[in-house]
């Protein structure tokens, strides 16, 4: 068995993410996150995507929270993938706590995902998005044309048809929204 065959073997006995247990990952670009999370989660880490802590944010940034006794094995995952963070660091005290991206707004008839700066809204009854905003990349008109009037069922995965920070951010409004409102 290859030393990376090893490795992937030892993903079973990932620890729980309890106490101070967790690090984050920092990135160049939003665009490594992106990648990092899927090479990530394709590999069975247990790795979540928030903002980052206000001592380190630098404007559209995106962190990996991650189980800090797996920081080894996670980052050579990542050098496989020819990916590294800029930084790693452990988040040991508030002031690093990483920033949960989803804020949820029940309006009575309509239900809204904040995720980073996007915003999905969906007529609870009909599962219908009524309106997208936020964000302020190009692409965010055509995802709403693209989105808006069809069910959550209908619409196409913004991951699909966005390339930006906000289409990401729209996915994961999008996916939280998909889980909030399933039976």
């Amino acid at each position: 068995m290859s030393f990376f065959g090893f490795l992937k073997s030892k993903k079973a006995k990932k620890s729980s993410e309890t106490g101070n247990d967790r690090g984050i990952f920092v990135f160049e670009h939003t665009s490594e996150v992106i990648r990092a999370e899927s090479v990530l989660k394709t590999s069975g880490w247990k790795i979540r995507v928030m903002g980052p802590p206000p001592e380190i944010r630098s404007g559209c940034d995106l962190v990996i929270e991650f189980p800090l006794i797996e920081e080894l094995n996670i980052v050579r995952t990542l050098w496989v993938a020819g990916i590294s963070p800029r930084k790693v660091m452990p988040v040991s005290n508030t002031l690093l706590q990483p920033v949960d991206l989803f804020q949820i707004k029940d309006f009575g008839q309509y239900l809204m995902v904040r995720a980073a700066n996007m915003k999905l809204t969906v007529e609870k009854k009909t599962l219908t998005i009524v309106n997208i905003s936020g964000g302020g990349c190009p692409d965010v008109p055509y995802l709403a044309q693209e989105m808006v009037g069809k069910t959550l069922t209908k619409a196409p995965s913004p991951r699909e048809i966005g390339h930006t920070l906000c289409g990401y951010a729209l996915q994961l409004a999008y996916e939280e929204m998909k889980r909030k409102c399933s039976p």
